[in-house]
C-alpha cells in the first residue's frame, strides 16, 4: 500500500557532510492524510530538515513540521484551525541494525534496500503532534458534564428495584 505523502530518499544519496531536506505535500496528498487522520482537513504540511550520516550506516534527521490542520472541536464540533510547529529528530536504521528498546532515543525509520521514506515517518510524526482533544475559542462544557470532584455520586437505580417491588404482589 502506498503512504498519503511518499518522500522516498536513497541513503547513499546523503553526502558525508549532510543533506538539507524541505519537504511539502500537494493539496491531494494533504486531502488524503486528513482522511487517514479522521480529521476535516490539513491545508498545509512541510518539514525542513537536515539529513546527517551516522557510523554504520545510519541517518541522523533533525528538523521541524509544519502544518495547518482542521479538527473538530471536542465540545461544539465546530471546526478548530491550529497550526502544528514542532521539532522532529528520527533515526534511520542502518543495514542490519536492530531498532532501539530505549524509550528516550530518537525514533526510528526502518530502510529497506536503502530507502527510507521520509514523507510517511513524517505524516506519523504529524499523526502525534494533534491536539487529542482540541477546543473552539471559548468553548465550555455544560455543567450538567462537570461534576464537582468531592461530590458523592449517586447510587444507581437497579433495573430491578419495580419488579421487587411486584415481587409481594398477587
Amino acid at each position: 500500500m502506498q503512504p498519503e505523502f511518499s518522500r522516498p530518499i536513497a541513503l547513499a544519496r546523503i553526502a558525508p557532510q549532510g543533506r538539507q531536506e524541505w519537504l511539502r505535500a500537494t493539496p491531494a496528498e494533504c486531502a488524503a492524510l486528513a482522511k487517514r487522520f479522521g480529521i476535516p482537513a490539513v491545508n498545509r504540511f512541510a518539514a525542513d530538515l537536515l539529513l546527517k550520516r551516522e557510523g554504520g550506516g545510519g541517518v541522523s534527521i533533525e528538523g521541524r513540521i509544519l502544518a495547518e490542520v482542521v479538527q473538530d472541536c471536542v465540545v461544539t464540533l465546530e471546526p478548530v484551525t491550529q497550526q502544528v510547529d514542532e521539532a522532529v529528530h528520527l533515526r534511520v536504521l542502518g543495514p542490519g541494525e536492530e531498532y532501539s528498546d530505549d524509550p528516550e532515543a530518537p525514533d526510528e525509520v526502518d530502510a529497506p534496500g536503502g530507502v527510507a521514506d521520509l514523507g510517511e515517518a513524517l505524516s506519523e510524526q504529524l499523526a502525534l503532534a494533534l491536539d487529542p482533544y482540541p477546543r473552539a475559542p471559548g468553548a465550555v462544557l455544560p455543567d450538567d458534564l462537570t461534576a464537582e470532584p468531592d461530590a458523592a455520586p449517586e447510587a444507581p437505580v437497579s433495573p430491578f428495584a419495580n419488579l421487587a417491588a411486584l415481587r409481594g404482589r398477587k
